[in-house]
C-alpha cells in the first residue's frame, strides 16, 4: 500500500476521513544524530543530501512535506546538571533551528523550494510560525521546516512535530530513526529483541515502547496521528516508505 491509498482504505481509526489524493501531506520527523552520520555532531554533508535527493522524489510526485529535525547532533541538554533546566532547553531549540537553517540549505541546492518557521523571533533567519503561512507553503510545493520545538522548556521535538503535524493536518508522521522500527526492547543492548510489523498507539503508551516520549504520544494518540517508524540508514528508505515498501512499524490510533 502507498501513502495515497494509506487512508482511503481504512479511514475507521481518523477522526477526519482526509482524502490523500485530495491532500497527500506529511510531516518527516528526522534525528539529529543520524544527519551526523558516523561523526555523531554536527552534519555528514553527504548523509543530508542524500536525504534532500528522497524528499525531491516524493515532493515532486506531488506530495506535500513538513519536517521538524531533533537537536541531538549538537546539544541534549537533559543529561547536564550543571544549568537550568529551561536554559539548557531553549539551547535546544536553537540547536534545531541550526539544523532547519542548514538542511533547508542543502535542500535548495537540489533543487526544492523551502521555509523555515520557528515560533520565536529569529530576526531574518526565519519566519514566525503561522499554521496559514505554513499551509499555504506547503500547498505552493515548498518543503517547509518546522525548527524550534513548541517554543517552550520541558517540550520535546517530539511533541513539536505531533503538534505541528496536527495543525497542519498532516496525514501521517515518519519517523526516520538510527533503529529500524518499533521493538519490544532496545535491540542495541537486547539482540533478541522483536521488532513489531503494527502497533496501537495504546499499547505503545502502555508499555512505554518510546516510540516518542510519552507527552507527544498521548497528543498523537488524543488526535489521531499515526505515525510510520523506519530506519533512515536504509538505502531509499524514506522514498520506498511512501511508495509502500515499507520496512519499519506502524504506530496506528
Amino acid at each position: 500500500m502507498y501513502l495515497g491509498e494509506m487512508i482511503t482504505k481504512d479511514t475507521t481509526h481518523r477522526k477526519d476521513e482526509i482524502n490523500m489524493e485530495k491532500q497527500r501531506r506529511v510531516m518527516l520527523k528526522l534525528s539529529g544524530e543520524a544527519l551526523a552520520g558516523e561523526k555523531k555532531t554536527g552534519f555528514d554533508e553527504a548523509t543530508v543530501t542524500a536525504v534532500a535527493k528522497q524528499v525531491k522524489e516524493i515532493v515532486d510526485s506531488g506530495i506535500q512535506v513538513g519536517i521538524v529535525i531533533g537537536g541531538g547532533n549538537f546539544w541534549r541538554g537533559r543529561t547536564s546538571e550543571t544549568i537550568d533546566r529551561t536554559k539548557a532547553d531553549q539551547i535546544g531549540m536553537l540547536a534545531t533551528v541550526m539544523n532547519c537553517i542548514y538542511v533547508s540549505e542543502i535542500f535548495r541546492f537540489v533543487g526544492m523550494e523551502t521555509e523555515v518557521f520557528t515560533p520565536f523571533a529569529c530576526s531574518s533567519f526565519t519566519e514566525l510560525f503561522s499554521k496559514d503561512k505554513a499551509v499555504k507553503a506547503l500547498e505552493a510545493g515548498k518543503v517547509v521546516f518546522f525548527a524550534g520545538g513548541t517554543g517552550h522548556p520541558y517540550f520535546s521535538t517530539d511533541t513539536g512535530v505531533v503538534l505541528r503535524a496536527i495543525e497542519v493536518e498532516a496525514e501521517v508522521i515518519l519517523l526516520a530513526k538510527a533503529i529500524d522500527g518499533v521493538y519490544n526492547d532496545d535491540p542495541r543492548v537486547n539482540p533478541t529483541a522483536v521488532k513489531y510489523d503494527e502497533v496501537s498507539i495504546d499499547e505503545v503508551i502502555a508499555k512505554n515502547l518510546q516510540v516518542m516520549d510519552m507527552t507527544a504520544s498521548i497528543l498523537a494518540r488524543d488526535n489521531k496521528m499515526p505515525m510510520w517508524v523506519f530506519g533512515l540508514n536504509e538505502e531509499n528508505s524514506i522514498v520506498n516508505t511512501v511508495n509502500g515498501k515499507f520496512n519499519g512499524t506502524k504506530v496506528t490510533v
